[in-house]
């Protein structure tokens, strides 16, 4: 049985994509990985194959295994178990002041932000399994590199809600928002809680979200440069002003989107 090197050991804090690479291996016909119930393909590049893995904001410290299958051209399947070691991350909390109408639902609007969910949760669960997207991702707000409120505990009217699953960039109303990589746009709409906003999947079970816009660009199924403006900034739904929410997923899981564009430059798919 031919065997590749052992893949080191990875590190992670919650909510944290995670980069894999396999080196350079041309007689393997497809490499998958596995973690926490993620089942995803690895893509080729000219280096190797890679993917990421997704590390839920909610994933408490301590050692994970990530399976990893081989799929030789020429022999039998093999697998290799690396693990990831899950830090210890301390989020801060933050106070919020919103219309009630976002804290107290009525019936009606419990409603329509089940159907939202529904809407939401089927985005997530079908995104390509072919890569879309290629090198880094981009920030989608000219300018703005800041924005890491990510998993900060929150307080809406003095009630605990669920964790921030996102960052807030500044951008005032109007301001072009851009998609952060190349992808297909899976659901867009006027959401209760989200606003306008758009959903891209980039592949290989990335996706991001772009939240609270004031206008739309893009329609279901175009499919999108990196850096093309899919809409503008603004502060629809459950907002104190006019920001950008910019979140990711990575196989299902909530992690940061300034996880994404720490990728390596030079990992230009091969398509």
């Amino acid at each position: 049985m031919m065997l590749l090197p052992l893949l080191a050991a990875l590190s992670a804090i919650p909510g944290q994509a995670v980069y894999l690479e396999v080196p350079g291996a041309p007689e393997l016909e497809a490499v998958a990985i596995e973690f926490k119930g993620q089942k995803l393909a690895l893509a080729s590049s000219n280096d190797g194959w890679f993917g990421l893995i997704g590390v839920d904001l909610d994933v408490a410290p301590g050692l994970y295994p990530v399976t990893v299958s081989y799929n030789p051209a020429d022999d039998a399947p093999y697998t290799e178990v690396i693990d990831i070691d899950v830090m210890v991350k301390e989020y801060r909390t933050t106070k919020l002041e919103v219309a009630p109408k976002y804290v107290e639902l009525s019936a009606e609007n419990q409603q329509r932000a089940a159907a939202d969910r529904k809407l939401i949760n089927e985005a997530y669960s079908n995104t390509s399994p072919e890569p879309y997207w290629q090198g880094v991702f981009l920030i989608p707000v000219n300018g703005v590199t800041g924005g890491r409120n990510f998993g900060h505990r929150r307080v809406f009217n003095d009630q605990p809600r669920a964790p921030h699953s996102g960052a807030d960039l500044t951008a005032a109303t109007g301001t072009e928002i851009m998609a952060s990589n190349a992808g297909k746009v899976v659901l867009t709409g006027d959401f209760f809680f989200n606003g306008r906003a758009v959903f891209v999947d980039h592949g290989m079970g990335v996706l991001t979200m772009y939240l609270h816009l004031s206008e739309i660009s893009v329609s279901k199924g175009q499919m999108l440069r990196k850096g093309e403006v899919i809409g503008l900034a603004g502060a629809t739904g459950r907002v104190t002003g006019p920001h950008l929410h910019w979140g990711a997923r990575v196989g299902g899981a909530r992690v940061d989107p300034f996880s994404l564009p720490g990728i390596p430059a030079e990992q230009a798919l091969s398509r």
